[in-house]
Parts: structure tokens; C-alpha cells; sequence
């Protein structure tokens, strides 16, 4: 009589998994990281800080000192790209007496729409009605370089006045 071997091996068995509490369990996780990732960009507006410095007079590029007095006249702010580099230009336009400044806060990019725009805060300062100042024609500028790669297409300047 011949004796029969069983060569065939058993695998361990896995646990036994809830398979719709496991599904559950995914999709909770990646939902979470989703809104992690994508809320923060909803709740700001899509809005991004800009990076810069504000420039001595002495350091403004040449090509911007060039262009400058087209719009020393107007309140405005402006960009222009040198040399790969944006700059951003704010002009307070002619002031009838010395004393007047211009210094910026912020700068933003802002999503409009589809577009991106550019936000300049600004604050302007008046000389104290009281003090004694210079009666001559200045036309307060602030240049700053930026950390941006184009120009933007739109360009905001929002204004506060202090002292």
C-alpha cells in the first residue's frame, strides 16, 4: 500500500478586513489632505506677498530715472522690467512744498478673475500743517525692487494717509 503525501502548502490567512470601513478610511484621508491643500488658497483670494526692497535714490536704475519725469506729474504706480529684474515705481505727482513722502507697505498679488493683478499699498505723508518747509516743487517717488519674474498686466495702488 503507497502512502500519499499532500505536498501542497497552506498560506497564512490574512485578517479579515471591513472592507467598507476601509474604503471609508481612504477617502476621509485624502478629502482632508485636498481641503488642507486648496482652502488656504480659496479663504486669502489667491492672493500672494511679493518680496522687495525699497531703493535709495542713488540706486535707482538708470533706465527708470530716465522715464521718471513722464510721470512725477501723477499719482500712480507703475512697473517696469530692467535687465530681468521688476521694479515697481509709486509717484505722488507735484507737491507745492517740501516735506511730502511716500512710503510702501505691501506688496500683493492678487487673482481678478482669471487674471493676476498687482496691489501697491502705499502710505503718504504730509508735512504737519504747522512746521515751516521749503517752498519749492517736489515730486515725492519710492522705487523698490521686486522678487517678480513679469510684469503684471493690472496695477492697483490703494493710498492711506499718516503722518
Amino acid at each position: 500500500m503507497k502512502k500519499r503525501f499532500n505536498h501542497t502548502k497552506r498560506l497564512p490567512t490574512l485578517p479579515k478586513i471591513n472592507w467598507k470601513l476601509f474604503v471609508t478610511f481612504i477617502i476621509l484621508i485624502l478629502t482632508v489632505s485636498l481641503l488642507i491643500k486648496c482652502v488656504p488658497k480659496y479663504i486669502s483670494g489667491g492672493e500672494s506677498k511679493v518680496g522687495y526692497i525699497v531703493l535709495d535714490k542713488s540706486e535707482v536704475p538708470q533706465k527708470i530715472q530716465e522715464i521718471l519725469p513722464r510721470y512725477r506729474m501723477l499719482e500712480r504706480a507703475l512697473a517696469a522690467k530692467i535687465e530681468d529684474e521688476v521694479y515697481v515705481i509709486v509717484t505722488r505727482g507735484e507737491k507745492l512744498t517740501a516735506g511730502y513722502a511716500v512710503d510702501i507697505k505691501n506688496i500683493q498679488v492678487l487673482k481678478d478673475n482669471e487674471d493676476e493683478k498687482l496691489v501697491v499699498q502705499v502710505l503718504f505723508k504730509d508735512p504737519d500743517p504747522d512746521a515751516l518747509v521749503a517752498q519749492v516743487l517736489s515730486y515725492p517717488f519710492v522705487v523698490a525692487k521686486t522678487n517678480l519674474k513679469d510684469l503684471p498686466k493690472k496695477i492697483d495702488l490703494e493710498v492711506k494717509y499718516g503722518e
